[in-house]
């Protein structure tokens, strides 16, 4: 079964979006008002649902339309960068979509982005930083490319290939008493304040199902939505975080310092995480071919 739609459907249906007129994108796109009208029939009609919401003074998009757009926005991008490489005669330009956890995106993401872009000067990217779960969705619905996410997904349409582990560690203050120690122990936080991610988080849902197969729980104090908030609240003196160790800081802090927390070593593994049934553009398996072979573990 395949959806009959044309590009001209798809930019019809952006153009109203962006514009929020069907008189202004009519006029955008050089055809008349009747014409643009009957392109997004037509594509309502191959999805099965209404895309956008007329009034008589405004046009927005339904909530399927919502769904739809960053798709349609990331195919017709696409397009045009693949159009532009063959007029170009190269296959050296294009635009690469990623979603990626934000932890990998600001720590390792960078240097492999910086070999690529010397290797490729003209292939653009475009990096969605998302939680666990967002990410997995947007590959999961083809509004990016591919991702860089967490190990745990059990969606059977989905791949993984793993790059690098992440173990957890504690993350204090240098004049903290648990400090003094080389590895630490889970029992040995009991007594201290502990701030942890929420259970939205991808960290916390792999971090809290390890430490049950041991019989352990982390009894929290703080609980924040975001890393560098937990990091935050540890600087300040407010407690110890739990965190994998890309999320703490890689160079000498004035202030902080994470230690290996063991029996048992917890990790979360780091992957490229793709479609099964979508084959990546040129730009993108130049891309993940140098990550595979910047960062893959051995």
């Amino acid at each position: 079964m395949s959806i009959n739609c044309e590009i001209l459907d798809l930019r019809a249906f952006q153009s109203v979006v962006e514009f929020g007129s069907f008189h202004r994108a009519a006029e955008a796109l050089h055809i008349s008002q009747p014409a643009l009208t009957r392109r997004i029939q037509k594509l309502e009609q191959s999805i099965g649902a209404p895309l956008l919401e007329r009034t008589t003074r405004h046009v927005a998009p339904t909530a399927m339309g919502q769904e739809v757009m960053p798709l349609v926005r990331r195919m017709l991008e696409e397009f045009d960068g693949s159009l532009f490489a063959v007029r170009d005669g190269a296959q050296r330009r294009g635009l690469i979509t990623m979603a990626c956890v934000p932890t990998a995106a600001f720590y390792f993401l960078p240097t492999v982005i910086k070999t690529f872009s010397e290797q490729y000067p003209h292939i653009r990217l475009r990096i969605r930083d998302l939680t666990a779960n967002e990410g997995l969705q947007a590959v999961a619905r083809g509004e990016v490319e591919f991702g860089i996410n967490l190990m745990g997904n059990s969606d059977p349409d989905l791949s993984f290939e793993p790059l690098i582990d992440d173990p957890f560690v504690l993350a204090m203050r240098k004049d903290h008493p648990l400090a003094q120690y080389e590895t630490i122990e889970w029992g040995q936080l009991e007594p201290y304040p502990l701030v942890v991610v929420d259970r939205s988080s991808g960290n916390r849902t792999l971090l809290d199902g390890a430490l049950a197969r041991h019989n352990l729980k982390l009894n929290w104090f703080y609980e924040v939505t975001h890393l560098n908030t937990s990091l935050g609240l540890v600087e300040a003196g407010l407690g110890i975080s739990v965190l994998p160790r890309l999320a703490t800081p890689q160079e000498e802090h004035p202030f902080l310092i994470a230690k290996p927390i063991v029996n048992p070593v917890v990790s979360r593994t780091i992957g490229i995480v793709q479609r099964r049934s979508s084959a990546l553009s040129p730009a993108a398996e130049k891309f993940v071919k140098l990550l595979l072979k910047v960062w893959k573990t051995p």
